[in-house]
């Protein structure tokens, strides 16, 4: 049985979620939000301009350098922190590719040296964090990849603006990973 169930967030509760369950059982359902409201959306630019918040004159303490973008993050509705999350972890992820890997670092992934699965995402969070136009640069020229740089904290910003402005932890998975090889396709994994 398919069926489209039309819900406004405002109105799930606790009997709604009992009701689906006690009427479709073991079901599986496929939620996709929707929102008429262009202010719930965070945008791309906006995006990048939290990105561009990265205080780089704290280059050595790496959760300095984070602070003003989980302090301007806590300061926006929870949903607009989800929000940078998944459009952290699409970045990531469009980075994943074999070829930006045999670019990365000391040519790592040559056989003879160890390829780490982390430094490689790290390093693709240093892409990011350098803005949009170097991530778009490297994006569209994997030769473009930084050399044994990387920048980890960019993985905590979401969650340190969560934890800042609710006093709990994120609990989150969205629907794409960042780990390295999640990107199948760009990997030619089946």
């Amino acid at each position: 049985m398919n069926a489209v169930i039309k819900i406004n967030t405002a109105d799930l509760n606790e009997q709604i979620i009992h009701d689906l369950k006690e009427k479709y059982g073991s079901a599986e359902l496929e939620i996709h939000v929707r929102s008429e409201h262009k202010n719930e959306i965070l945008s791309e630019s906006e995006f990048w301009k939290i990105i561009a918040l990265l205080d780089w004159e704290k280059t050595g303490d790496d959760e300095a350098v984070i602070v003003p973008t989980v302090d301007y993050l806590s300061k926006l509705p929870v949903a607009f922190i989800y929000q940078f999350e998944d459009k952290l972890v699409e970045k990531l992820h469009q980075l994943d590719t074999q070829v930006h890997a045999e670019n990365c670092g000391a040519n790592r992934w040559q056989s003879d040296k160890y390829f780490s699965f982390d430094v490689f995402l790290y390093e693709r969070c240093c892409v990011v964090a350098n803005g949009k136009e170097f991530y778009d640069k490297v994006l569209a020229a994997p030769t473009q990849m930084p050399k044994d740089i990387d920048f980890e904290p960019l993985l905590y910003i979401a969650a340190n603006a969560y934890e800042k402005q609710t006093n709990t932890t994120m609990q989150y998975a969205p629907t794409i990973s960042y780990e390295t090889f999640s990107n199948k396709s760009a990997w030619n994994i089946k």
